[in-house]
């Protein structure tokens, strides 16, 4: 695979989760807190496992995709953008694993205002993470297929 194609692939997985954080932190958490303790135990289940679903695979083509990115093509590893755009995914799966990750574990259990005002508190840091790598990944893909021109 050329550099320019496995940088499309991480742009565009980078991209889709740069929509999916947005729309999870400014409509799906907030809600959270509007299910009311009846309901919320299923519907915090349910939400865990329909949004692995949507996640899995883009999270996991991104993270591999900078791998490749990172040990096939030297010269990336000179760019402070794409070592700073790294730095950044490392972030995002520290704060995942971290914060979000055990916040949902607890919210499965039932009803935790705390707990969905934090996970929404939390989650602006893999939202600005996130927003941050699409500029950054973007300018570097910009800049490589100028450079193929």
């Amino acid at each position: 695979m050329t550099e320019l194609a496995l940088l499309f692939v991480h742009l565009v997985s980078t991209l889709l989760m740069v929509g999916i954080i947005w729309f999870v932190q400014v409509v799906h958490y907030p809600l959270m807190a509007c299910i009311g303790p009846e309901h919320f135990r299923r519907y915090s289940q349910l939400h865990q496992s329909r949004t692995t679903l949507v996640v899995a695979g883009p999270m996991l083509v991104e993270a591999l995709s900078a791998i490749c990115l990172f040990v096939w093509f030297p010269p990336l590893r000179l760019s402070p953008a794409f070592l700073a755009a790294g730095v950044l995914l490392g972030l995002i799966w520290v704060s995942t694993a971290w914060w979000q990750v055990p916040l949902h574990q607890a919210l499965a259990h039932g009803y935790d205002e705390r707990r969905i005002l934090r996970l929404v508190q939390t989650n602006w840091l893999r939202t600005l993470a996130w927003s941050t790598r699409g500029v950054l990944i973007g300018g570097i893909f910009w800049s490589t297929l100028a450079g193929a021109v």
